[in-house]
C-alpha cells in the first residue's frame, strides 16, 4: 500500500517492527520458564503454545507482514535469565522479496542474551532470498558463564521450486558471539552484484549451492563437549558418503561448536540440518533430557 504526498509522489509503506522478549526461570522446581517481559510492535508477534512433554518453554515468532522488502526493518531481542530454558523459532520461512532499485535494503537486527545457568534454542526456518532481494542482517549473541546455546540459520538463494535463483541483489550477513563480554566468534558474508556470480559458483565459495546452513552449539555438559561432538558429527556423515552437491564441515572455536552446510538441493540441506540439530538437542538440558527429535512444528 502507499499514500500520496503533497507533490503527488507515492510513498510506499514500510514495516518497522520490533519484538523484545525476556524469559524468567520457573516459579517452582520442575516447572516451565515464563515470560517476564514482552514488547511487540507490528508486524512482529510472539505466540506461546503449550510445549510437548520434555520440551522447554516455547515462543513462536511471527511476522504478520508475510515477508520483507527494501526499506523494511525488524528488531528482535531475546533475553534468557539465569536458570531459564527457552525454545524460540519462527512460525514459517522468512521471505525477502525483490527490492526496488532505488530502495534501501531490508534490515533484520537480532540480539540474543543468555545468562549463567540458562539455555536458549534459537531454531530457524529458512530465510528465502528472492531474486533481486537486498538484505542486511546482524545477529549478536551474548553468553554468560556456563550458558548453553543451540542457534542456527538456513538461507536459500532463490525460489528454488520455481526455478528461480538469487542472481541479483545483495546479502550482508553478520554474526557475532561473545562470552562474558569477550569476542568468541565473528563472521560476515557479503554478496552483491559484483560478486554474486563468481562467489556462488567458485569452489572456494558456495560451489554452486542453492542453500546454506549454520549451526552454533555451546553445550557444557560432559557428553556434549565441543571436541567430542565434532568427532561424533564427522563420524556421522563422512565426506565420502555425502550425496553429490552436498558439503559440510565442523570445527571448534574454544568451547563453541560450529557446523556449516552447503547443498545444491535446498530440501536435502533442511533434512541434514534437522538430523544434526536433533542429535545436539539433549545437550541443552543440564540432565540431557531434551528430546533427540525436532519439535513437532519443525518438519524435515
Amino acid at each position: 500500500m502507499s499514500d500520496v504526498g503533497s507533490i503527488g509522489v507515492p510513498r510506499l509503506q514500510r514495516a518497522d517492527g520490533a519484538l523484545i522478549l525476556r524469559i524468567a526461570p520457573p516459579l517452582a522446581p520442575g516447572g516451565l520458564s515464563r515470560v517476564a517481559d514482552l514488547y511487540q510492535h507490528d508486524p512482529c508477534r510472539a505466540l506461546m503454545p503449550a510445549p510437548d512433554p520434555g520440551e522447554a518453554f516455547t515462543a513462536v515468532l511471527v511476522t504478520t507482514a508475510g515477508g520483507l522488502t527494501g526499506g523494511d526493518r525488524l528488531r528482535l531481542g531475546v533475553t534468557v535469565e539465569a536458570g531459564a530454558d527457552a525454545l524460540c523459532t519462527p512460525q514459517a520461512a522468512e521471505k525477502i522479496y525483490r527490492a526496488e532499485q532505488d530502495s534501501a535494503a531490508a534490515h533484520i537486527d537480532i540480539a540474543l542474551s543468555v545468562s549463567a545457568g540458562a539455555a536458549l534454542e534459537w531454531l530457524p526456518q529458512e530465510t528465502i532470498l528472492f531474486d533481486g532481494a537486498r538484505l542486511d542482517r546482524q545477529v549478536a549473541i551474548d553468553l554468560r558463564n556456563d550458558a548453553r546455546l543451540l542457534a542456527g540459520d538456513i538461507t536459500v538463494f532463490g525460489r528454488i521450486a520455481r526455478g528461480e535463483r538469487f542472481t541479483s541483489g545483495r546479502l550482508f550477513d553478520r554474526w557475532q558471539v561473545s562470552r562474558d563480554g569477550r569476542p568468541l566468534w565473528r563472521d560476515a558474508t557479503r554478496l552483491d552484484e559484483g560478486s554474486l556470480a563468481s562467489v556462488s559458483h567458485h569452489p572456494a565459495g558456495f560451489a554452486g549451492a542453492v542453500a546454506q546452513g549454520l549451526i552454533l552449539a555451546r553445550l557444557p555438559e560432559p557428553d556434549f563437549g565441543p571436541t567430542r561432538l565434532r568427532d561424533r558429527l564427522r563420524d556421522l556423515l563422512p565426506a565420502a558418503e555425502l550425496p553429490d552437491g552436498s558439503l559440510w564441515g565442523v570445527t571448534v572455536i574454544e568451547d563453541l561448536l560450529l557446523v556449516r552446510l552447503l547443498d545444491r538441493d535446498a530440501a536435502r540441506l533442511r533434512r541434514h540440518f534437522g538430523q544434526l540439530w536433533a542429535m545436539l538437542r539433549p545437550g541443552l538440558d543440564a540432565g540431557g533430557g531434551r528430546p533427540q527429535a525436532m519439535p513437532r512444528h519443525w518438519h524435515f
